[in-house]
């Protein structure tokens, strides 16, 4: 089993109730990364769904996720011909930590209709891209292979650009293809593109995390952007886009996060 199965696995405990043991592997200076924690919830509802594509998910993160034991619980809250919705409850000590929303759909219908007003993301090759390197409590990057595109990596170094934006690839580094949990991981696995601009000074917790899943890659790497356009009042967005290496969009995500000048020790 692949590692990162292997950490969203669940052992249920009731008809809508699982027991999970939250991994140190996925985590961001030592705590688990948001995406993750996302896919364990979006792994929950899809033991019960009636419908098996998932198409949207959404959190809420209400306070700090440990490493460790918790409990998921799960409650249907509609069913209709096209959607299947499941809310979920992630619970750490007693305490609800983070609330979730996924909606479900049938596998997508290669009739409907596609139209793009949008290229993916021009990025230079893999090999003269900045490949993150282990970072000792950034566990994520012991496990997904992130390279930064050279026109958005200069802040590794100290030398910092006009606009908060990643770009680059990103895969596992197992090579395990990607599927809608991997996905969620991948929508956070980047840093934070406000790093690009003000350097790894800040402080981003995320509030509120939202992917929409459009397809399921075909391909192992993924061409990633994303961008944070506006801070004020200690609050920042970042909007992301995913796409396969075949021009297919894979999904498009949005982050709600506050911000704060905060000093970070780099490992």
């Amino acid at each position: 089993m692949h590692l990162f199965d292997q950490d969203i696995s669940l052992t249920e405990t009731a008809p809508d109730a699982f027991k999970i043991q939250i991994s140190r592997n996925w985590s961001i200076n030592g705590n688990p990364n948001g995406g993750y924690l996302m896919a364990l919830m979006a792994n929950a509802m899809l033991q019960r769904s009636h419908k098996k594509s998932m198409v949207i998910s959404t959190a809420t993160y209400l306070s700090k996720t440990l490493p460790g034991d918790a409990d998921i619980f799960i409650e249907n809250i509609g069913l209709s011909n096209h959607f299947d919705r499941w809310q979920a409850r992630l619970v750490q000590g007693d305490k609800e930590k983070i609330r979730a929303i996924a909606t479900f759909s049938d596998p997508p219908d290669d009739r409907t209709e596609k139209r793009y007003e949008k290229l993916p993301p021009d990025l230079a090759p893999k090999e003269d891209c900045f490949q993150i390197p282990p970072m000792g409590e950034y566990t994520v990057f012991d496990n997904m292979d992130v390279r930064l595109d050279p026109r958005c990596a200069g802040w590794f170094t100290g030398s910092l650009i006009d606009i908060s934006e990643h770009r680059g690839w990103i895969r596992f580094q197992s090579d395990r293809p990607f599927d809608a949990p991997g996905i969620l991981l991948a929508a956070d696995a980047f840093p934070p593109p406000v790093f690009t601009s003000s350097g790894m000074t800040a402080w981003v917790p995320t509030i509120e995390f939202s992917v929409n899943i459009r397809n399921i890659p075909e391909t192992r790497w993924l061409k990633c952007i994303f961008r944070t356009h506006f801070i004020n009042n200690g609050i920042l967005e970042e909007d992301g886009e995913i796409w396969d290496e075949n021009g297919e969009l894979v999904a498009v995500s949005r982050q709600i996060a506050q911000f704060r000048k905060k000093s970070i020790q780099h490992p």
